[in-house]
Formats: C-alpha cells, sequence, structure tokens
C-alpha cells in the first residue's frame, strides 16, 4: 500500500492542485491534505479525487502535520510519500522511487533529483549541518563562505549518481513505513524546518537513505524565513531545538556520518558541474 500526506498553510489552491494531479498520476491509494490554514478554503480539493482525504487542523507544525496522516497508515502501511505542495514533475516519478526501494530492502527511504524552476539544481542531498554551516551560509557574504558551502552542500557530488546521505531535503521524500515503525515519525519539537534533517540521520543510523536522481521533480522552495522576519525566527529557535538534542559543537554521530558520506562522494570537476544552488 502507498500513501501520501501534504501539509499546507496558506498555499494557493492552484498550486496545490498541480501537486496533486501529479502524484494522483501514481497508484498511490490515499492522499491526505492536511491544511493548517486559519480557514478551510482548500477543502475543494476533495473533490479532485476520492482518493483525496482533506484534514482541517490546528497548526502545529510541519511535522506534526504529516504525522497526522503517517499514524493512520503506521500499523498496516507499506510505503509513505511526504511533500509539499510546491513541487511537480512530468512523467511517473513516483513509480521510479518505488522500484528502487522495493528491490532494495536495506534502503529506509529515498528522495529524488530537485531542480528550482529556472532549470538550476537544488543541492538536496547534503551533509548532516554544524552550528557554522548554518550561521556562515545565513548571515555571511557568498564569497567568504564558497568552499564551505560547497562542502555543505556537496556541490562537488556527481549528482547524476546514487549516493547514501544522511540529511535529504524534505520537499519529497517516500519512506519504507517499516523504517519509520523503527525510527520514530517526525519529532514535534521542531515546528518546521530541520525536522527533514532529524527524521534522516535517525533513519540513517539503520537503514540507506538514498539520493535517486533517476528521476526528478521541480520545488519552487520560496525560502520563507529570508523574506519573513517571524518566519526567519521560527527557523531559529528550531535549529536551536535541533542542536540541542543532537550536540553543538560536539556531535559523534554526525561526525561519523559525514565522514563516511565523503569517501563514498562522486567527486566531479568545476567546470563540468551543473548550474546549482542550496
Amino acid at each position: 500500500m502507498l500513501t501520501a500526506s501534504i501539509v499546507v498553510h496558506n498555499s494557493p489552491a492552484p498550486q496545490l492542485e498541480k501537486a496533486l494531479e501529479c502524484l494522483l498520476r501514481s497508484d498511490v491509494s490515499k492522499v491526505y491534505v492536511i491544511d493548517n490554514s486559519p480557514v478551510d478554503t482548500l477543502r475543494c480539493v476533495e473533490a479532485i479525487d476520492r482518493r483525496v482525504t482533506y484534514k482541517h487542523v490546528e497548526n502545529r507544525g510541519f511535522g506534526a502535520g504529516h504525522n497526522m496522516a503517517i499514524r493512520e497508515i503506521l500499523h498496516d502501511g507499506d510505503y509513505h510519500i511526504v511533500m509539499n505542495a510546491d513541487v511537480c514533475w512530468k512523467g511517473d516519478v513516483v513509480c521510479g522511487l518505488l522500484e528502487y526501494l522495493v528491490s532494495h530492502g536495506d534502503v529506509g527511504m529515498i528522495a529524488p533529483k530537485v531542480f528550482y524552476p529556472d532549470g538550476d539544481l537544488q543541492y538536496s542531498c547534503r551533509m548532516l549541518p554544524t552550528p557554522a554551516d548554518l550561521f556562515e551560509k545565513r548571515f555571511l557574504p557568498s564569497g567568504i563562505i564558497k568552499r564551505r558551502m560547497e562542502r555543505y552542500l556537496l556541490a562537488f557530488h556527481n549528482h547524476d549518481e546514487v549516493l547514501n546521505c544522511p540529511y535529504l531535503l524534505g520537499s519529497f521524500l517516500l519512506f519504507r513505513v517499516e523504517a519509520l515503525r523503527e525510527c520514530g515519525i517526525f519529532d514535534e519539537r521542531f515546528f518546521m524546518y530541520p525536522e527533514d534533517i532529524d527524521i534522516t540521520r535517525r533513519i540513517h543510523e539503520k537503514w540507506k537513505t538514498i539520493y535517486y536522481p533517476a528521476v526528478s521533480i521541480v520545488h519552487e522552495h520560496a525560502a520563507a524565513s529570508r523574506k519573513s522576519f517571524r518566519m526567519f525566527r521560527i527557523h531559529l529557535i528550531n535549529m536551536v531545538k535541533y542542536f540541542n538534542k543532537w550536540g553543538w559543537m560536539i556531535d559523534k554521530k554526525r561526525s561519523a556520518f559525514n565522514k563516511s558520506l565523503l569517501k563514498n562522494v562522486s567527486f566531479i570537476p568545476q567546470d563540468c558541474r551543473p548550474q546549482g544552488r542550496g
């Protein structure tokens, strides 16, 4: 059984409908739309297809919203997609990811290659961040931190090759439900932002977490925390919670995962890399 969930908050109806159209082309048996918005104006999407279940709920955060859907399928589900409303794709991305997951029993989660709408590559497989990585990425000029960011974002990796990675960006993730049962669902102490880092590293500890570039999606990536002080504050608070959980300067698992990752990265020369950004 394949299920999916999309958590929305004041998302434009056409954007959500486009995401659902892409998703419903696959063999997904049920799609949960979890709406954290103040009003339920998106309820109309339930009429798109009988497989769509709409839930208008209190806004307890991104991970908590997805957990509402995951808890319903946790005991008897097989595979579950977590995705944003601001993604779309051509063809059947889900089938390609699912085939890989089914044929590789040691894989707990998998994510596709990601592009921005302008065609630039989005660096969606990354090292586990240190506090310095995130601070410098946010506050220092790109020219000063270029080499450090290339390392953190794995810009030098050949993004046409499969990679077992401890941090997969959460715009589209396909989970083996068995891995969620073993490793836990989203940590609801994080309202939003680091929940994808946290769940990837927990699953990575016991399963492979695969970046799979044979299929790709387009992600609009609004980067709300760069445009809104309120979202920046939420981002900052939740990253503090993340480092409080896993460790600030000392995080032995982070060090071990990143060291192992760099051994398996397929380096590509600067002049052969596609245009990309984080």
